[in-house]
């Protein structure tokens, strides 16, 4: 199969034989630069061709590529898609955009098989200079596509690449010669120069442009930009407003009006669908142009989307220090108000777990809930004291005082219905009752958690998490068809992500359905590989159906992925068992219990190799470590049992087997039968035969043990 490409430097004069190139170059469109100019050109003709394809991917398409709304159907609508900037509370999490990727490789994947293209040759340029959207989807598309559907060819200059890229162009393309760079078109002059450098939007990589660019008239430069911004918002492709259209705009004449406007709404864009790395970058921007003495709001807003991105993206530390400028630059009732909030929520959740203070971030809440009392409109003061109430309800949940937390919520859904009108923070109000069902779950008020996880799904159909989460609470409850039938649900309504299969997988496997379960459990390591306990039980569950060489590809590729992990060395142990390769077995089942001395399943599996060897004296010392981790485990019970009768010792079998009757979920039948027969060799023929009897009644013989 021939292996996708790498070439670094720029690409040949004569071009490379491929189907569709773009520039990925984040300069131009922003997140999803590559991947929207691909779903751009082959969309139309697939949704023209193959409407169910487009369909199911609508979400990872319109997020990528939104000029396409409008010339496809709209993706399924969320309370969290429309609600309007001031009533948005909920935020995506960061792993949205690898859920989008997904979707997206799958999309291009069904494209190429559908249209008959094989291979289908796409070439992507400039991906060093590409958003981490764009590095991240194509690091997930380089591991995922098959080279004889869909050929990549990855070409990158001098820049910094994303690791999961860089390791995944090692492991799956080949590297193509490096070229020497070309020199710019001769004879131009310093005019054209200039408009050359302009109309590339700040993407040149022309020495003598930028040169140019660089000594030309500032006034020159500045209408330049002016009118290149107007021309291509003029084409009204919005993804040009998160790349050039912006970058003109802080050049030109108006940087710290239009060119802040549109660097806050690219911001507030990029924010709303998750692309945080974008969001930081404009919000950086705009504080760096914007006069924070004559523009506080739109400094204040600007700082506080970056900031907030950074958190989502786990730079807490980071982002700390600009709530606090804020707060020490303004006494803007609202801003302390709302700078406070974030303070909390850092303390109580999103900082480092040594850097928390849950009594530090009551501080912050209970001042945040104070100005949100005097507020003087009626309806802001009581959305913002439920909200700010809401994350006090968080804060005593981390204290572990669930009753209060519970009340809290419940006190602020009911204000918001006595005082805002029914319309009215729609988002939020479905938010509180979904945190209100979380109380109750943790509370373990199990009926209560389902009736309100119910009631926030009628609320917002189409949100996949909250299926999610009510497939939990079905499952605690027993229901675990309907937990299957929510996982379903949720599948349908999100682009792939592989905690949904991992749980529809665990599901299945309860209710017996082991090809279902291996299946999923299949595709979360398709998505994920380094999902570890997915690949263990993925490989547990071949194994169980008998299909070992289906394992063995499993286990290596776990393997290298986690070096020296116990399960995996254990697994391949019983790989080496099956093969009859003895010494082999041994060897991996000694590093498994090197790496873990604990772990009972290579615990049992080398007693019951030193057992098929004659060694009763291991297997029984393998056996007893076993117990002491896992000690009201019937089967390590009976198996122990065993191992003493077979080595004579009945009386120690007689003691192994009268334990494990105590167990729940013990086969009382083989052990009684087991034990009469110990009984008898004991001499103790009247126990022998009360134990038989009780075998036959299906009953224990309590008397029997001793």
């Amino acid at each position: 199969m021939t292996a996708h490409q790498w070439r670094i430097g720029p690409a040949p004069v004569d071009g490379e034989q491929v189907d569709i190139a773009v520039d990925c170059h984040r300069g131009l469109r922003g997140p999803y630069t590559g991947l929207g100019s691909l779903l751009r050109l082959v969309v139309p003709e697939a949704y023209e061709r193959w409407p169910d394809l487009v369909q199911r991917h609508l979400t990872e398409i319109l997020s990528a590529a939104p000029e396409l709304r409008g010339a496809i159907d709209a993706a399924p609508e969320t309370l969290t898609s429309l609600a309007v900037p001031e009533e948005r509370t909920r935020i995506y999490p960061a792993n949205r955009t690898r859920r989008l990727a997904h979707g997206a490789t799958e999309f291009l994947a069904g494209y190429a098989t559908r249209a008959g293209r094989l291979p289908l040759r796409l070439a992507l340029d400039r991906v060093d200079q590409a958003d981490p959207t764009d590095q991240e989807f194509l690091a997930i598309f380089l591991r995922r596509v098959r080279p004889d559907v869909v050929r990549v060819l990855i070409g990158t200059g001098g820049g910094a690449l994303e690791p999961e890229l860089t390791a995944a162009l090692d492991r799956y393309a080949g590297r193509l010669p490096e070229l020497t760079p070309v020199a710019g078109r001769p004879g131009r002059d310093p005019e054209e120069l200039l408009r050359a450098y302009v109309d590339a939007d700040g993407t040149s990589e022309d020495p003598a442009e930028l040169a140019a660019y660089r000594q030309a008239d500032p006034q020159a430069r500045v209408a330049l930009h002016d009118a290149r911004a107007a021309l291509l918002r003029g084409r009204g492709e919005w993804s040009l407003e998160l790349g050039a259209i912006p970058w003109h705009l802080e050049r030109g004449s108006d940087p710290a009006g239009a060119g802040a406007e549109a660097l806050y709404e690219a911001a507030r864009h990029c924010g709303a669908l998750g692309y945080y790395h974008a969001v930081i970058d404009y919000g950086t921007r705009g504080r760096a142009i914007v006069d924070p003495d004559t523009q506080m709001e739109r400094f204040w807003l600007l700082s506080t989307r970056a900031s907030s991105a950074m958190v989502v993206l786990g730079r807490t530390v980071e982002a700390e220090p600009t709530y606090l400028d804020l707060r020490s630059r303004y006494a803007e009732p609202e801003l302390q108000m709302s700078t406070g909030y974030a303070l909390a929520m850092l303390y109580t959740r999103f900082h480092p777990e040594e850097l928390r203070d849950h009594h530090l971030a009551r501080g912050y809440i209970n001042n945040s809930i104070a100005i949100a009392s005097l507020l003087p409109d009626l309806q802001k003061r009581a959305f913002h004291s439920v909200f700010q109430n809401n994350g006090l309800a968080l804060i005593e949940m981390r204290l572990g005082r669930l009753p209060a937390a519970l009340r809290l919520v419940d006190d602020g859904l009911n204000r918001l219905d006595r005082e805002l009108p029914g319309d009215k923070h729609r988002l939020h109000r479905s938010v509180l009752v979904h945190n209100r069902g979380k109380a109750y779950l943790a509370l373990g008020r199990l009926d209560e958690a389902l009736t309100d996880l119910t009631k926030v799904i009628e609320l917002d159909p189409n949100y996949a998490d909250y299926y999610f989460d009510r497939a939990d609470v079905r499952r605690r409850l027993g229901d675990l068809t309907g937990a299957v039938a929510d996982c379903d649900t949720a599948i349908s309504l999100s682009p792939p992500f592989f905690e949904l299969y991992y749980n529809r997988a665990d599901l299945k496997a309860e209710l017996g359905d082991l090809a279902g379960a291996i299946a999923d459990f299949g595709y979360v390591v398709e998505l994920e590989p380094d999902q570890l306990d997915a690949r263990v039980n993925l490989i547990s569950l071949l194994l169980d159906e008998g299909s070992v060489d289906a394992t063995r590809p499993h286990v290596e590729e776990g393997l290298l992925r986690h070096p020296g992990e116990a399960r995996l060395l254990h697994l391949r142990g019983v790989l080496a068992v099956t093969d009859g390769a003895e010494a082999d077995a041994r060897r991996y089942l000694d590093e498994a219990l090197v790496a873990d001395p604990a772990l009972v399943a290579a615990l049992a599996s080398r007693a019951a190799l030193a057992f098929d060897g004659g060694d009763h004296e291991r297997a029984v010392a393998d056996l007893t470590a076993a117990i002491a981790v896992d000690a009201d485990n019937p089967d390590l019970l009976y198996n122990r049992g065993f191992v003493h009768e077979a080595a004579g010792r009945w009386a120690e079998a007689v003691a192994d087997y009268s334990r494990a009757m105590d167990v729940p979920g013990a086969d009382r039948e083989e052990l009684l039968s087991r034990r009469a027969r110990c009984h008898a060799e004991l001499g103790d023929v009247d126990a022998s035969r009360a134990d038989r009897a009780a075998g036959a009644a299906g009953q224990p013989n309590l008397a029997g043990a001793r």
